[in-house]
């Protein structure tokens, strides 16, 4: 009959429609769950901030019209007030009209080295320099007593505590770089902003009189080089205001850590400025 004919035999072999909802209900290979997707990142002022002001520094830097134009908008002359409509903030602060040059080139490298002195002080983990510190210098000592001792094995075994301080070394030299970046623009913001307000005063305000030799602020220290007595001078008054006052706000910070966690008080996370 044709239907026994079509019929397959035992031996023959036949497809299953239900192959793979057998499988699975036999206790097949499960298949594997997706993973987690990470989080989105999320936007941080503070890293953003940092990356403009470097960028902006570097462009500064590289054009003489944005430099100029970016620092005399904190104003170069008499008259050119903020309130009248032209920008001119510092100099309406600490300008004078022009008529005390150094009193103004005193404030203007304190205030620059105040800002800075403050930037760098939150973005620096003074806690966790220290240590970075004290751990590669004892560090130092062990791995230079197994590279002499000849043995491989010793060598090798300080290898996992070599990346680990090279990753913490790390971490600090990032949060540094972040202080750099302000201090990377305000420095050629003030300087920049310091020659303009020079090279626009009057010249009796430019001049020095040392025991009847005139000196110009604007005149050049050696003809050959493009560095002038003004740039000299305002260096003289930045170096130990930054001294000063990085040294005062590394102290103060220390010693509101030490009043926060005193000695034997469990600790209770990472300590030291945000970055």
């Amino acid at each position: 009959m044709p239907e026994a004919e079509s019929a397959p035999l035992p031996s023959e072999p036949h497809d299953d429609d239900d192959d793979g909802e057998d499988d699975d209900d036999d206790g097949g290979t499960p298949t594997p769950a997706p993973r987690p997707r990470p989080p989105a990142p999320v936007f941080s002022w503070k890293a953003f901030v940092y990356v403009f002001l470097g960028l902006l520094g570097f462009w500064m830097l590289l054009d003489l019209s944005a430099r100029n134009a970016i620092a005399g908008s904190l104003g170069t002359v008499p008259g050119a007030t903020w309130f009248n409509g032209t920008p001119g903030p510092l100099y309406d602060l600490i300008g004078f009209g022009s008529s005390y040059l150094f009193v103004t080139m005193a404030l203007a490298g304190a205030l620059e080295m105040l800002i800075t002195s403050v930037a760098y002080n939150v973005t620096t983990d003074w806690i966790k320099a220290a240590k970075v510190q004290k751990w590669s210098s004892a560090f130092r000592k062990v791995q230079m007593e197994a590279i002499r001792s000849g043995k491989k094995d010793r060598i090798e075994a300080l290898k996992p505590h070599q990346e680990r301080l090279a990753r913490l070394s790390g971490e600090v030299s990032i949060g540094q770089f972040k202080g750099m970046a302000i201090t990377y623009f305000l420095l050629i913001l003030i300087y920049t902003w310091v020659g303009l307000v020079i090279s626009h005063a009057p010249a009796a305000a430019q001049l020095i009189d040392l025991n009847g030799s005139k000196l110009y602020l604007t005149q050049r220290v050696i003809p050959a080089l493009p560095i002038p007595w003004w740039f000299l001078l305002f260096s003289v008054y930045t170096v130990p205001f930054s001294m000063v006052f990085r040294r005062f706000l590394k102290h103060w910070w220390l010693r509101r850590y030490l009043q926060e966690h005193p000695p034997g008080a469990p600790a209770s996370g990472a300590a030291g400025g945000s970055a």
